[in-house]
């Protein structure tokens, strides 16, 4: 079983780490659904802490639709963690009627190449999650973080073991929202999803969200025993 523990700051990460986590994504600013990280924080995720870092590159919040300055920033941001040697990139572009918007992703796994891209999960949001698996396959990604387009994996349990079938050996049904270890073990048996996605993040004293060390370390144990 593979365990990815998202991470929103350099602390978290080396909680992750400090947890026995080997693979993080690592983004910033969590509460409004994670924007690119610091240059900084990205070296010393991969050079200090020697972690597989699969970075969120995706300029601002809110929908999936970029335009010509973001996008340069996006392809620029992607040049950049190649340099820095991270494990992936994680990115999701649509159209504005929630279809997949094929060209921009594969322009993104062309840049990437030959680190591997997950589609993230603006895959919730598409209109047709069957036609759009299909299409970001044939893009190139290599897995997909999705919630099976509900709000949490749990309410998406019952896609989220369609996509895992339909699937295949073809590309990855990352598992991710709401995953915590007393529901990730009955959820991976649900759906036969074999990449599990979580944060098991704790609000600290001083008012902000972090990764702690012990839920990740039942996480890690619940789904490795």
């Amino acid at each position: 079983m593979e365990i990815e523990i998202c991470c929103g700051s350099i602390q978290s990460a080396a909680n992750a780490k400090a947890a026995g986590a080997t693979r993080i994504e690592l983004c910033q600013n969590l509460n409004e659904g994670g924007t690119t990280p610091s240059y900084a924080t990205i070296k010393q995720c991969v050079e200090d802490l020697h972690l597989d870092v699969f970075v969120l590159v995706r300029p601002r919040p809110g929908d999936f639709v970029y335009n010509d300055v973001e996008i340069q920033n996006m392809l620029e941001d992607v040049r950049i963690c190649k340099e820095l040697g991270v494990a992936g990139v994680v990115v999701g572009f649509l159209h504005p009627d929630g279809s997949i918007d094929t060209k921009l992703t594969r322009r993104f796994v062309e840049t990437a190449a030959p680190v591997p891209v997950t589609f993230h999960r603006a895959f919730d949001r598409c209109k047709d999650w069957r036609k759009s698996l299909e299409e970001v396959i044939a893009c190139g990604c290599k897995r997909i973080l999705t919630s099976g387009c509900q709000p949490t994996a749990m309410e998406g349990k019952e896609t989220l073991k369609e996509l895992v079938r339909l699937a295949g050996d073809r590309i990855t049904i990352l598992v991710g929202s709401g995953v915590r270890p007393d529901n990730a073990r009955a959820l991976v048996e649900f759906t036969h999803a074999k990449e599990i996605h979580g944060s098991c993040k704790v609000r600290t004293d001083g008012g902000y969200e972090e990764t702690d060390t012990e839920t990740v370390k039942q996480l890690i144990h619940i789904l490795n025993n």
